[in-house]
């Protein structure tokens, strides 16, 4: 097996921790654990009117398409998926892509038509089994261990009770012993409280924040999450996390789909204030194409592009493949909501800087900005983005997937 970009960028931020630039993406694949049918999305097949879901085959499809494309370091599955695309298939043995399986699936995310699951108190709950997960039977010998997935997501969702608190970290205790004995790593993921007078609304960042830590203060090396998932609760929530362990890696989840301004700006926005990981999977899997976004995700993650550029330069690639996109370049640019949990709760935030306008907005629609010229030739290579105009990055990708549709 090669290299995982993962263990790389991992090693490097520790190393490091102030001066790194990587960051980690993951898509998020694993809805299957938590909305049902609709988990795949919708079908482009569907009509008006109609409500038509894309089959799990065609979910899995998709997520074969990402894993060879690279765009991502992690690929976030349920255990079936996982069994399928990691144990049978092998589709991750010659790539950079660490596969990852969700592990447990407390009940806020049990996301069922006609149900009201996600709105009772939080309990914990695991379908999958570690042996499950790492070579698809009940019990593993060790060299079958590494067949399957060797990472893992688990969730904790804490609503400031301490009989429901105690029993999810109860329930957490037994999983990091049972993941130290099996040489299993997991991230943890954190949800806000899913009932709405847990904790008063302004309080939220400070009770998540203060629950993270000391939820991990006892556990030693061995046993703590590579990274956590979260919701990004603005500039100071995450400095605050950030300031107070900078080993202590925090990522960020994606929540509703949104516009794709609120997905780029939501990254970029938690990039400048420390967060190192993201996990998008609405986001994606509601994009108009999953390639093209997920190629911007990484671009702004990397630091190549602003987030207001790829919302520009994503509507231009739609454009060159045919795709009529769900909004308007102008409605697309706008922020609407901020990130919200799974059973559609949570907070509405604002993000602070506003989508540029005029000059901006009219190179989206012309290609070129007055004087600034025409993208660089390219060569193979990724250009240097750093020393490019806006006008020249929108040309550039135009080329690019000009390139890719055999136009050029």
């Amino acid at each position: 097996m090669i290299q995982k970009s993962l263990d790389e960028k991992l090693s490097r931020i520790h190393a490091d921790p102030h001066g790194c630039k990587d960051f980690i993406l993951a898509d998020a694949k694993d809805a299957d654990m938590a909305l049902s049918i609709g988990a795949p999305g919708r079908s482009p097949e569907a009509h008006a009117g109609e409500v038509r879901h894309r089959s799990l085959q065609e979910f899995r499809d998709i997520i074969e398409q990402i894993v060879e494309a690279k765009l991502v370091d992690i690929m976030l599955m349920s255990a079936s998926t996982s069994e399928v695309l990691t144990i049978h298939k092998r589709i991750f043995d010659q790539s950079p892509v660490t596969p990852a399986a969700r592990v447990n699936d407390t009940t806020d995310i049990h996301i069922i038509r006609g149900s009201k699951y996600p709105t009772q108190p939080s309990l914990p709950f695991r379908t999958a089994t570690l042996d499950h997960i790492q070579c698809g039977r009940l019990e593993c010998k060790p060299e079958e261990r590494r067949q399957g997935a060797d990472l893992g997501l688990y969730s904790i969702t804490f609503n400031n009770d301490s009989v429901l608190d105690r029993e999810a970290l109860q329930q957490y205790k037994d999983f990091r012993l049972e993941a130290e004995h099996k040489g299993f790593h997991h991230f943890l993921e954190v949800f806000d409280p899913n009932r709405p007078e847990a904790v008063e609304a302004s309080k939220v960042p400070d009770f998540i924040n203060d629950a993270i830590v000391r939820t991990l203060g006892g556990v030693t090396d061995a046993g703590r999450p590579l990274f956590l998932k979260m919701v990004y609760h603005g500039p100071k929530a995450m400095e605050d996390l950030v300031h107070y362990d900078p080993h202590l890696i925090v990522g960020i989840l994606g929540g509703s789909a949104g516009t794709t301004y609120d997905a780029f700006k939501l990254l970029s926005e938690a990039k400048k204030y420390g967060a190192r990981v993201a996990l998008f999977g609405r986001k994606i899997n509601n994009a108009e194409n999953q390639l093209a976004f997920i190629r911007f995700l990484r671009l702004i993650a990397d630091g190549d592009i602003t987030a207001e550029e790829a919302v520009q330069a994503y509507h231009g690639v739609l454009q060159r493949l045919g795709i009529r996109p769900q909004r308007s370049l102008e409605e697309d640019m706008q922020l609407q909501t901020g990130v919200m949990s799974y059973g559609g709760n949570g907070t509405t935030m604002a993000l602070p800087v506003k989508p540029r306008q005029g000059k901006v907005m009219a190179a989206s629609r012309n290609g070129v900005e007055p004087g600034n010229g025409a993208a660089p030739p390219m060569n193979g290579a990724e250009p240097d983005f750093a020393s490019m105009t806006t006008a020249q990055k929108l040309a550039y990708h135009r080329q690019r997937w000009d390139r890719i549709l055999g136009k050029n």
